[in-house]
């Protein structure tokens, strides 16, 4: 997800972000022949709102929109989660 789709997308929602920060954890894995890649990427965002912050649905879709945007995400085959 890309932190700057995602401030669009919130600006555009009527939101209003003070900081955001992510605590992005990657986890390697071995394919068959034993070299290594990155399996998993977790984000773990950390968003101070200026006023009245979305609903826990509204954050999700978010979340779900500035991902489907998102060019590094659209461009590996790891899994990626946010908490």
């Amino acid at each position: 997800m890309s932190h700057a789709d995602f401030l669009w997308l919130a600006a555009t929602d009527g939101f209003n972000i003070g900081s955001y920060t992510d605590n992005a954890v990657g986890e390697m894995a071995a394919m068959d022949d034993g070299r290594k890649w990155l399996a998993k990427i977790t984000l773990d965002p950390q968003i101070e709102w200026i006023g009245e912050p979305p609903t826990a649905e509204q954050l999700s879709d978010l979340h779900h929109r500035s991902h489907k945007q998102c060019y590094i995400a659209n461009s590996i085959k790891s899994e990626i989660v946010v908490k």
